[in-house]
């Protein structure tokens, strides 16, 4: 049977700042899509800081106008709510004023797969803020590329194999330009690229062995899409786990690295991720950027109940050095690689200041030659 996992996912109004939806607004949206049992088999809604997302279990494929415009639908009808209770950022990632279809490129992060469901079925959806999907290249790599994390690539014959990788470089305007790596062999080209995960980042992920898609990132040209930077994308993600894919701990022991991402305090600096419990806000800095995982399976399109995975107590003690990381990242302030560089800042005062001061700057004359 073929089932179809969507996730979209978008900010459309939250308390005191960029901290969480209230439940005034998720109910809402939980209400909306409550009533279309007829275009989804099931679903699951949660936030990760200031972003609400949909998990939608069904049979109608991916791209699905239907199933699209319900979640648009969802997120409008909560954005009333936002409004009419004063919260701040109301219907901020709703880029357009009417659906039109499709909502990649309208704001929400989107992440689909079709799959020929497996007797069992487990897979994780992932959920990031203040951050964008550049975040997940590493954990990415070291799971499905790295045999230091995951012992599966020796063990498995069929992981053996490898993966097909699909990149894209979001930096492009024109369309989504992508390549396309096959890992073992690649692998050196694939981490040429990764390294720069502003620019080049994992879209999808798929078996060589059988085929499958393994993985589904919300990766998109949106700050280019929309014809200005409008900020980090707060990416949302698939991942199916077990049999021709890694391990559920081989894809989430990276995340134990806390590694620095663009994000934080206005999208504008390099802050550690922090793996944290399904529902957390957003607090210090406007971060730390965060990240939340609820691992499922799914049967006959319908959802099992939820395993919160960064809820152990092992990720207490990485959450703590992850505060350490991110206080001492903050102690260099505005400096060298405490903030993102220049091109991806994405509120452009300095980036005017500096235009001004350029108009000042002067060639100081060459000393008068001393004659001999």
């Amino acid at each position: 049977m073929k089932t179809t996992l969507s996730v979209i996912k978008a900010d459309i109004g939250s308390i005191g700042g960029h901290i969480k939806p209230s439940h005034n607004v998720l109910a809402r949206v939980g209400e909306v899509v409550n009533a279309a049992a007829h275009l989804v088999r099931d679903h699951y809604i949660s936030f990760t800081g200031d972003d609400i997302a949909i998990v939608m279990a069904h049979t109608r494929g991916i791209n699905n106008p239907d199933v699209h415009k319900l979640a648009w639908g969802a997120f409008v009808a909560g954005t009333t709510i936002a409004k009419e209770d004063g919260l701040y950022g109301a219907g901020q990632d709703l880029l357009k004023d009417s659906f039109t279809g499709n909502v990649k490129g309208m704001g929400p992060a989107v992440a689909e797969m079709e799959i020929e469901e497996r007797p069992n079925e487990p897979f994780l959806f992932f959920a990031a803020d203040k951050t964008d999907p550049g975040a997940y290249n590493l954990p990415l790599y070291m799971a499905f590329a790295d045999v230091m994390n995951t012992p599966g690539l020796i063990l498995s014959p069929k992981i053996m194999k490898g993966f097909r990788w699909v990149v894209m470089d979001v930096s492009y305007i024109e369309g989504d330009r992508i390549i396309e790596l096959n890992t073992p062999e690649d692998i050196y080209h694939l981490a040429a690229l990764l390294r720069d995960p502003e620019r080049y980042v994992i879209e999808s992920i798929w078996s060589r062995a059988s085929g499958e898609q393994a993985v589904s990132v919300s990766t998109s040209r949106l700050h280019n899409i929309a014809g200005k930077y409008v900020g980090k994308d707060d990416p949302v993600m698939l991942v199916r786990t077990q049999m021709n894919f890694p391990a559920t701990g081989e894809v989430l022991a990276p995340f134990a690295i806390g590694h620095y991402v663009g994000g934080g305090m206005r999208g504008s600096h390099n802050m550690p991720l922090m793996p944290v419990p399904i529902n957390t806000p957003i607090s210090y800095f406007d971060g730390p950027p965060i990240v939340s995982c609820a691992a499922f399976c799914v049967h006959n399109a319908r959802l099992s109940e939820n395993a919160d995975t960064f809820s152990h107590p092992f990720w207490d003690e990485v959450r703590n050095r992850v505060a350490a990381k991110a206080v001492d990242m903050r102690r260099q302030g505005f400096i060298g690689p405490a903030m993102l560089p220049m091109g991806e800042l994405e509120y452009t005062g300095v980036v005017e200041t500096l235009k001004e001061l350029d108009k000042r700057f002067v060639v100081r004359p060459a000393p008068a030659a001393v004659a001999a």
